[in-house]
């Protein structure tokens, strides 16, 4: 257990309380078990990515607000990431994610940097709401939506619906980087 998900656990169980949601509640809009979400605010559990944009969403805060506890973003006209920077998101070394426009206020969609490691073993179909698009930077990717798999390069993109399940891995035994935007219905 890291201090980070101990610190996001935290902040979880707040916004919990001040939205005077149970966690029986939270877990059912989750659709996982209390044990589970419970579980995640004691920060004994770590957090799909999109777990943690699904939480953000029930509790109408940006996922960064979440993960930082920062105020709210203030930059309205225009929001600047260098190379290798943005928000990091630490994970459980399946997926590197860097938040791209983490200090801009009232984002119509949130793009991310994702790195993603070859060999991670089995990794979990996620889905969280809205679409997604993700172009492919360096690498190849296995990208998996639903049923179907489709081996993506550096150039290629995809649009999806994010409700459905996907992942994406790491071909031929190197890294793979790719963009990721996703759009949340407002």
């Amino acid at each position: 257990m890291t201090e980070q998900l101990k610190e996001m656990g935290m902040r979880m169980a707040d916004l919990r309380e001040v939205m005077g949601y149970t966690t029986i509640e939270v877990a059912e809009r989750l659709g996982i078990s209390e044990e589970e979400y419970i579980a995640y605010e004691k920060g004994e559990k770590d957090f799909s990515f999109s777990t943690m944009y699904n939480v953000a969403k029930i509790f109408n805060v940006d996922v960064v607000n979440l993960l930082s506890g920062d105020t709210a973003p203030q930059l309205t006209g225009c929001a600047l990431a260098r190379k290798g920077q943005g928000f990091k998101i630490i994970k459980d070394n399946q997926y590197d994610y860097r938040h791209l426009a983490f200090t801009f206020k009232d984002k119509l969609a949130d793009p991310f940097m994702v790195t993603v490691l070859p060999e991670q073993g089995d990794l979990v179909l996620h889905s969280h709401s809205g679409q997604e698009f993700n172009y492919v930077v360096s690498g190849m990717v296995k990208f998996t939506f639903g049923e179907m798999s489709y081996e993506l390069e550096a150039g290629d993109s995809v649009y999806f619906d994010a409700t459905t399940p996907h992942k994406e891995e790491a071909m031929k035994g190197k890294p793979a980087k790719f963009i990721a935007v996703v759009i949340e219905e407002k």
